[in-house]
C-alpha cells in the first residue's frame, strides 16, 4: 500500500542529495519544505515536495491501494535514531535513585555492589524469554515516542553465558520488531566481583571466550569498552578493541564520562564509529576528533540524571565537529528513551540551537549507528521511517514544549503503527 501525506505544514530534513553527517556551522542548517507532501511506497520514500507540485507528480501513483493522510497544521520528521542504549535489562534500580538523592556518587554506589553489578545480578536471575518480554515493552515505548532506529548494548551479563543471552535477546528484537536495530557487544562494561584482583583473567575471557562466540553467531555489529576511571584503562581498551577488530567488530567507546580518561583518543586511534558520553572533554579531545570519521555522541539525559558536568557541545560545534545525541536508556543513569526530551536537554543544557538538536538526533545519530545511507533523513529511496506531529506552530516548538507528547502518527518501514497494533 502507498501512503500519501498531504498538506504538511513543514517537512523536516528533506534532502534531494542525502548527506552522511553534518558538522560545525552546517549543523545549524535544516532542510524544510513548507506546505508539502510525502509519498511512501513499499516501505520506502518515493517522492516529496511542495503541494503546488503534486498534481504534476500524480503519475508516480500507480494502481496500488493508496491511503491519504491530511497533515494540515502538522510537521513530519524522520524518525529518531538513538545510537546509544542499554534497553535490554532486567528489573529496575530505583533504590539507587534514592541513594543519589541522599548524596552518594555513581562510584560509591558501584563500590557497594550497585550500578552495573546490580543489573548483572538481576539479569543472571532472569530467563531469556522474560528478558525479551521486559525489553519489548521498552521498545514499544520508544517507538511511540518517535524512535525508528536504536542501538542496543550488552554489558549487564559480565560472563560468557549472560552476555550471549543478552545479545540473543537483541537479535530476537531485531527479528520481531519493525524498529531498526544495531547490536553492540559490551562485555567490557565493568569487572565482575568474582574477578576483583584478577582483572586480566576477565579480559582474557572477553577476548578468548566471548568475542569468538559473538562473531561466530553474528550477534553484534560493534564492540564497545567502558574506558574510564574505575573501569578499563587505555591499555586494556586497546587489547579488547584489537581482538574485536580481528573478528570484524567495529569499535565504539564509552569514555570521558567520569574523568579525562584517554577514551576519546583511543577511540580515534582505532577508528571508532563513535565515542560516547564525553562529559569530561576539552581542547585535546576536540583536537583528536577533528578531521576524523569518529562521531562524538553526547548523552545529556545521563549527565542530567547523575548530576555530572554537561558535555561541551557548544565548543565541539564551534570547533567544526558534528555531534550526535542519544538517550543512554538504562536502569541506572538514564531510565528514559525519550529522544524528544533528549533534544530539549540538548537545547536547554547544552545550548544547542533547535536545528542543531534535530540534526543530532536524525542524520548524525544515524551516522553514529552506521545507517545514514538508509535512515536519518527524508530522501528518495531511504526507508520510510517518519512520524507526524500534532498541530504545532513551528518546528522549534517541538524541543521547546519539553514535557508535551507531540508525536501523533508513527510510520515504520512504510507501515502505520498505532496503539492498537502491536509493533
Amino acid at each position: 500500500m502507498m501512503i500519501l501525506i498531504r498538506n504538511i505544514r513543514g517537512l523536516v530534513q528533506a534532502e534531494d542529495i542525502p548527506k552522511d553527517r553534518v558538522c560545525g556551522k552546517d549543523m545549524s542548517v535544516l532542510n524544510l519544505i513548507t506546505d508539502a507532501y510525502l509519498l511512501i511506497d513499499s516501505g520506502f520514500i518515493k517522492d516529496f515536495g511542495a503541494m503546488k507540485d503534486l498534481p504534476s507528480k500524480m503519475g508516480l501513483i500507480s494502481e496500488k491501494e493508496i491511503r491519504e493522510i491530511d497533515a494540515r497544521g502538522k510537521y513530519v520528521f524522520p524518525s529518531f535514531c538513538d545510537p546509544h542504549t542499554h534497553i535490554v535489562y532486567a528489573g529496575s534500580r530505583e533504590s539507587e535513585f534514592t541513594d543519589k538523592i541522599r548524596g552518594l556518587s555513581y562510584e560509591e554506589i558501584a563500590r557497594r555492589g550497585g550500578g552495573i553489578l546490580n543489573s548483572a545480578k538481576l539479569l543472571h536471575e532472569t530467563s531469556d524469554n522474560e528478558l525479551f518480554i521486559q525489553s519489548m515493552k521498552r521498545i514499544h515505548e520508544i517507538i511511540f515516542m518517535g524512535t525508528g532506529a536504536v542501538e542496543i548494548k550488552s554489558g549487564y551479563g559480565l560472563n560468557s553465558e549472560d552476555e550471549i543471552k543478552m545479545l540473543r535477546v537483541i537479535k530476537r528484537i531485531r527479528e520481531s520488531s519493525p524498529i531498526e536495530v544495531r547490536s553492540t557487544f559490551l562485555g567490557a562494561h565493568a569487572v565482575p566481583d568474582e574477578y576483583k584482583g584478577r582483572r586480566n583473567e576477565y579480559i582474557d575471557v572477553i577476548i578468548n571466550e566471548m568475542i569468538p562466540v559473538v562473531a561466530s553467531e553474528q550477534l553484534a555489529d560493534f564492540i564497545d569498552v567502558f574506558c574510564d576511571t574505575g573501569f578499563f584503562t587505555v591499555e586494556e581498551t586497546e587489547q579488547i578493541l584489537m581482538a574485536g577488530l580481528k573478528y570484524g567488530l567495529i569499535p565504539k567507546i564509552h569514555g570521558n564520562e567520569l574523568d579525562f580518561s584517554g577514551g576519546v583518543q583511543t577511540g580515534v586511534k582505532y577508528g571508532a564509529l563513535s565515542v560516547d558520553h564525553l562529559e569530561h572533554s576539552g581542547s585535546e579531545e576536540i583536537k583528536a576528533l577533528k578531521g576524523t570519521g569518529t562521531m562524538p555522541t553526547l548523552l545529556p539525559g545521563s549527565a542530567f540524571f547523575l548530576g555530572l558536568p554537561d558535555p561541551p557541545a557548544r565548543k565541539m560545534i564551534d570547533a567544526g565537529l558534528g555531534i550526535a545525541l542519544a538517550s543512554d536508556y538504562n536502569p541506572g543513569s538514564s531510565p528514559s528513551g525519550n529522544m524528544k526530551l533528549v533534544m530539549s536537554l540538548g537545547c536547554i543544557r547544552l545550548k544547542m540551537l533547535p536545528e542543531e538538536a534535530i540534526n543530532a538526533v536524525t542524520v548524525n545519530s544515524a551516522y553514529a549507528m552506521g545507517i545514514s545511507e538508509t535512515h536519518g533523513s527524508i530522501a528518495r529511496g531511504k526507508v520510510a521511517n517518519v512520524f507526524i506531529t500534532k498541530e504545532m506552530p513551528s518546528y522549534e516548538f517541538f524541543p521547546y514544549a519539553y514535557g508535551s507528547n507531540l508525536v501523533e502518527t508513527v510510520i515504520l518501514k512504510g507501515k502505520i503503527i498505532n496503539g492498537e497494533t502491536n509493533p
